[in-house]
């Protein structure tokens, strides 16, 4: 059995405390077979046999076991994909074109030669990481997705009838962050910046109540085959309203209040059950506010909370 990580280029990949990077060297260090693949060496064929270009690679953690010292490409082969390799996409987002047409292909891959894609391509076309989220208002929070100003402008209302003065504007497909606005609900031009978020992202964008407990902290809790491995709370550096670590949040280890584990839990499950085995939560203001299918990271943070290597953990589920 291989494990193949699908990834970008090194040069886009903050090598230090990257997720996928930390999950290859774990596994070669289990002494489970692992390696590399990039982007301008995957191809499909309808052939007999499918024989792609991988790399190994050498690498050494620091030590505290969770960040990278070290980690490059070495030497590169040809191997014939078969029924016992394991290809985990860790292509990062957006969901666009190109990220589609990847997991077409891996679809295409794993019907041909019955290989395991991690998540599975079909489940990850399946489940948007916000739509899955919002699909209960029990567990989640008022939200609007579309591109529709009456819809807007409805919602809006709504807001302001349940005693919000602030919401979040936001792209439906991106992460990090990356395009999030908060607005006032009184703004004379709130529907002008619904039309312009619209036009920048070309369709719907999500809307939500701005939810003032993200000053207190969001939640991530990472899960594999159903189960928690680890839960931080990251909380926005001062006059900042984003609990993103790339932008300067702090976090720390945290026990996930038993409501909230509850619900992660039951959709853990429910998720693992239709052979999504690799999530991370996104939780705020008691509610569920993302989950994580694509490329789940944090797992350097998460570990480093721990003071525990979680990726040893799911290298020894197979």
């Amino acid at each position: 059995m291989a494990h193949i990580f699908f990834i970008d280029s090194l040069s886009k990949l903050n090598i230090r405390k990257d997720s996928t990077l930390m999950m290859a060297l774990s596994f070669q260090k289990r002494g489970i077979e692992s390696y590399l693949m990039f982007e301008e060496d995957f191809f499909v064929t309808n052939e007999s046999d499918t024989k792609l270009k991988l790399y190994e690679f050498v690498g050494e953690f620091k030590e505290d076991g969770c960040y990278l010292a070290h980690f490059e490409k070495t030497n590169h082969f040809e191997k014939e994909i078969c029924s016992s390799d394991v290809i985990h996409m860790r292509i990062d987002p957006p969901y666009d074109t190109r990220y589609q047409r990847y997991l077409w292909m891996l679809d295409f891959l794993q019907n041909k030669t019955s290989c395991e894609v991690l998540n599975s391509p079909l489940k990850i076309m399946k489940y948007n990481e916000k739509l899955v989220a919002y699909k209960d208002l029990s567990h989640s929070h008022l939200s609007f997705i579309g591109s529709s100003l009456s819809g807007f402008k409805q919602f809006s209302h709504t807001l302001i009838q349940n005693n919000f003065s602030e919401m979040i504007l936001k792209p439906l497909d991106l992460y990090s962050g990356i395009g999030v606005e908060k607005v006032d609900l009184h703004d004379s031009q709130l529907e002008e910046k619904f039309k312009q978020k619209v036009s920048e992202f070309g369709g719907a964008i999500v809307a939500q109540p701005f939810i003032k407990d993200v000053y207190n902290g969001e939640y991530r809790s990472i899960y594999f085959d159903g189960k928690e491995l680890g839960t931080i709370i990251k909380v926005p550096t001062k006059g900042e309203y984003l609990a993103n670590i790339a932008q300067g949040a702090k976090f720390d280890k945290i026990e996930l209040p038993s409501k909230l584990k509850t619900i992660c839990d039951k959709l853990a499950q429910e998720l693992y059950q239709d052979n999504v085995r690799f999530i991370a939560f996104d939780l705020l203001g008691g509610g569920v506010n993302e989950i994580n299918i694509t490329c789940p990271g944090l797992l350097v943070e998460v570990s480093y909370a721990f003071k525990k290597n979680l990726c040893f953990t799911i290298a020894d589920q197979f």
